[in-house]
């Protein structure tokens, strides 16, 4: 940690960033905040819309499994389970690979054919007939879903200033909120089936629309998703303005170090220690995500509710969750400095659900309550989400940032891998080991944060009074972080970064 306070800091003159000031100053705010509205209306709809159906896609054998998943393809004991750790293997192997040919190739391009393979495999699994063909999908489903958050969250970094990083990566992050309501609405009446046709397999039905659908807004992707050298709907002074708006993050833009792997930036990482506080936190605060995603619709049927009430009670629950996340995102974009503080509060109320949900027996008298902690567990992924949008804002360097986006989507692989184990079919109906297990992650996610906020005040603390020494103006310091953003410095090398906290 000691080795980012003993960088160089020699003729600041030589990088003042006079021609960068110069591109910016070409344009007016006015025409700076046209053209972010203009980014806006074209991307963030689409990622909301992709986001919210990888989360639904991905998590949608829950629900199926209340409409007779199990029991028509014959899984058994922990086969069930093994079909969502199947998918976050193959998630956290590919991984790498995919962050690379997004960082070496065009990134809509690639996001996009992705997408459409991702779909046609979700709809393939409303033709599985045993656990083989059903492992198999999920496996293909995992490979080509990775792609989708670290995806997205780089091209934030590419279109937007370190301040609106939070409100656009939640923007879209919320999407599991927004389609998740049309999604259930709709397999809700996909799952009326069942009850005016009882051998009719209503899940095999509620695949094909969740994989068509998908389809086609990988269609749209392929006309409108890309960074601000790829898009069409720019013209070539947009896209010039599109990067000088972003020259104060000091990261570069979306082509700088795009060719080049540094190994010394990925060796970096290894004695940067909130490099391994985001693969920890990736972990710890994933693991409620895995039994959730699995387990979530099981857990409710066990209350005392029925499959079709278990899919209206998350409508609530999805505009719940929905305000809440677009409450942060303001609130976070208004204050500075307050994501940390937001990930550590928004860890408290889903501890307390599992708790309820561990404590409370299965009884009539206690169904509500129970749902009322289950309810309680919505806002646990903000710790996820918002360390996700850290990335962008507090890495610099091509190489490093794409080295620590792997390592914590690693964590967040590893996590929903454990948590889609630790509840054994030997525990159920209550599964009290694994909901206990889920309420001691979220304690231990508080303190780990805690610790990892404090790392980056301290480094701050430290680079500023080094400018005070070096009597080196806040103007100059801007200035010169901007052109050492160019270079492709990390932010280790780059003595004039800060920290978002």
């Amino acid at each position: 940690m000691g080795s980012i306070d003993k960088v160089e800091i020699t003729n600041t003159e030589n990088v003042s960033g006079s021609h960068l000031e110069e591109i910016q100053s070409q344009y007016t705010d006015e025409e700076y905040k046209l053209l972010r509205r203009k980014v806006d209306w074209h991307l963030l709809p689409l990622m909301f819309l992709c986001h919210g159906l990888q989360s639904v896609d991905k998590t949608c054998i829950g629900t199926e499994a209340t409409f007779g998943l199990r029991e028509d393809t014959g899984l058994v004991g922990q086969q069930f389970s093994w079909l969502t750790t199947i998918f976050y293997v193959t998630y956290m192997c590919f991984e790498l690979p995919t962050i690379m040919l997004l960082q070496r190739y065009s990134m809509g391009r690639v996001l996009s054919i992705y997408i459409i393979c991702w779909g046609v495999t979700v709809l393939s699994i409303g033709f599985a007939h045993n656990f083989t063909q059903l492992v198999v999908l999920r496996a293909l489903q995992g490979l080509f879903e990775c792609c989708i958050s670290p995806g997205f969250i780089l091209i934030v970094g590419q279109w937007y200033t370190t301040r609106e990083h939070v409100a656009r990566a939640l923007a879209f992050q919320s999407g599991y909120a927004g389609v998740g309501l049309i999604t259930d609405s709709t397999m809700y009446g996909i799952g009326t089936i069942t009850y005016k046709h009882p051998t009719a397999e209503a899940w095999r039905y509620m695949s094909f629309f969740l994989g068509g659908f998908t389809v086609l807004a990988g269609v749209l992707c392929l006309l409108f998703l890309g960074t601000p050298s790829e898009v069409h709907w720019l013209s070539l002074d947009e896209k010039r303005m599109a990067n000088a708006r972003i020259l104060d993050n000091n990261t570069g833009h979306d082509t700088t170090g795009m060719k080049q792997w540094k190994w010394e930036q990925a060796r970096e990482c290894l004695i940067d220690p909130t490099f391994w506080f985001a693969g920890l936190n990736g972990f710890i605060g994933s693991v409620p995500n895995g039994a959730l995603s699995t387990f979530a619709a099981v857990l409710t049927t066990t209350f005392g509710f029925t499959n079709l009430q278990t899919l209206l009670l998350n409508i609530p629950k999805c505009v719940v969750s929905l305000i809440f996340l677009l409450s942060v995102a303001v609130l976070s974009t208004k204050k500075k400095n307050m994501r940390m503080w937001l990930m550590m509060v928004s860890a408290i109320p889903p501890l307390v659900g599992f708790l309820i949900i561990a404590i409370l027996p299965n009884e009539p008298q206690h169904k509500w309550t129970k749902w009322g902690g289950s309810f309680m567990t919505i806002t646990f992924v903000v710790g996820t989400f918002l360390a996700w949008s850290i990335i962008p804002s507090n890495v610099a360097g091509r190489t490093k940032r794409t080295v620590f986006s792997t390592f914590s989507f690693v964590g967040y692989c590893a996590g929903n891998m454990t948590g889609s184990q630790i509840f054994l079919a030997k525990d159920a109906p209550r599964y009290i080991p694994g909901t206990l297990a889920c309420a001691g992650c979220l304690g231990a996610q508080m303190i780990l944060i805690f610790v990892w906020r404090t790392v980056l005040v301290m480094r701050n603390k430290r680079r500023d009074e080094r400018m005070k020494e070096l009597d080196i103006s806040e103007e100059e310091r801007i200035k010169s972080g901007k052109e050492l953003g160019e270079q492709d410095c990390t932010d280790f090398e780059n003595p004039f970064f800060r920290y978002a906290t």
